[in-house]
């Protein structure tokens, strides 16, 4: 039961991340490759913050505008230096690794103080005892806070993000993605526009490094390796789950749908004995069926129904 609460809460953090993905790979139909060093650019400002003192709360804060600073960065390389999308998030993502190591001071920085889970664990504590029991299984009680804290964060900005996208300004986001031609003759910069939506999608990337460093009691220079991958898997994922919708809400909760299910296939894959080795092919293979799965099931569809009309 603990193991299934873990990868629950790790799935929610991770669904964060997801939303920030979601913006640029399903918005801006951009892979940005700045995620997998946005991420742990937000667990190191959080992390030596809270190790100089901070608050959690300032400290969460201050890693989101670490993210958002190297996402607009991204952007800004992008459209006013004309380097090609990719090639952009590579120069971020590499030049991040050292901006990394020297926010941290080394390449592995504990957390040892109070995070924005330990009201929830605390109080989880004070309400079950040690552990609690959850269909006739145990698990210590601080899973079922650190749960909860998860739930209340991914909920909160699923909400965020969502109203935002139904805003004129994500409106106009979300069209510079569609038809960025038809948006400059209405007079609209869809150069800001890419800047921002950048600069949003890793912001929410940073949030959920930083909140993964704080469930996890450290942060490390390594721990973004892959999270594009991840990201990509969670969004195509959700959009298998939820169908080709053109609903924004139902499309981000998709997304996050899609991130706590790929926790828990990672999650059963590891209790069936899978090597930890082996965890990334084991993830490009599930971006890679949930990309050609469903094209190759309604063709399969199509076959059966052409041989009984036969």
């Amino acid at each position: 039961m603990s193991l299934l609460l873990a990868t629950l809460a790790i799935g929610l953090v991770f669904a964060v991340l997801a939303l920030g993905i979601f913006l640029s790979f399903r918005v801006y139909q951009m892979p940005d490759i700045t995620a997998d060093g946005s991420f742990p650019l937000g667990a190191a400002i959080t992390a030596r913050l809270l190790a100089l003192g901070w608050g959690p709360v300032p400290a969460t804060l201050a890693g989101m505008a670490g993210g958002m600073m190297a996402g607009a960065v991204t952007g800004i390389i992008h459209v006013r230096f004309k380097v090609n999308a990719l090639l952009s998030g590579i120069l971020v993502m590499t030049a991040l690794y050292s901006v990394n190591l020297r926010v941290m001071g080394a390449s592995n920085l504990p957390i040892g103080a109070r995070t924005l889970f330990t009201p929830f664990e605390e109080a989880a504590r004070a309400w079950f005892g040690p552990e609690v029991t959850i269909l006739g299984r145990t698990a210590p009680s601080s899973d079922v806070g650190l749960l909860v804290a998860t739930l209340v964060m991914s909920t909160v900005a699923t909400l965020l993000l969502c109203l935002f996208l139904k805003t004129e300004l994500g409106a106009a986001m979300r069209a510079t993605g569609d038809n960025a031609r038809m948006l400059r003759a209405l007079g609209t910069s869809t150069d800001r526009m890419t800047i921002l939506g950048l600069a949003l999608s890793n912001m929410l990337v940073a949030l959920s490094g930083s909140l993964f460093a704080q469930m996890q009691a450290f942060a490390d220079a390594q721990m973004g390796i892959g999270v594009i991958v991840m990201g990509l898997a969670s969004v195509i994922l959700g959009q298998t789950l939820v169908g080709p919708v053109r609903s924004v809400p139902l499309a981000v909760v998709g997304a996050v749908m899609g991130a706590v299910l790929f926790r828990l296939l990672v999650a059963i894959a590891i209790r069936m004995g899978l090597d930890a080795n082996d965890l990334r092919l084991v993830t490009a293979v599930v971006v890679l069926a949930a990309i050609v799965g469903p094209g190759w099931l309604q063709g399969l569809a199509r076959k059966r129904g052409a041989h009984a009309h036969a």
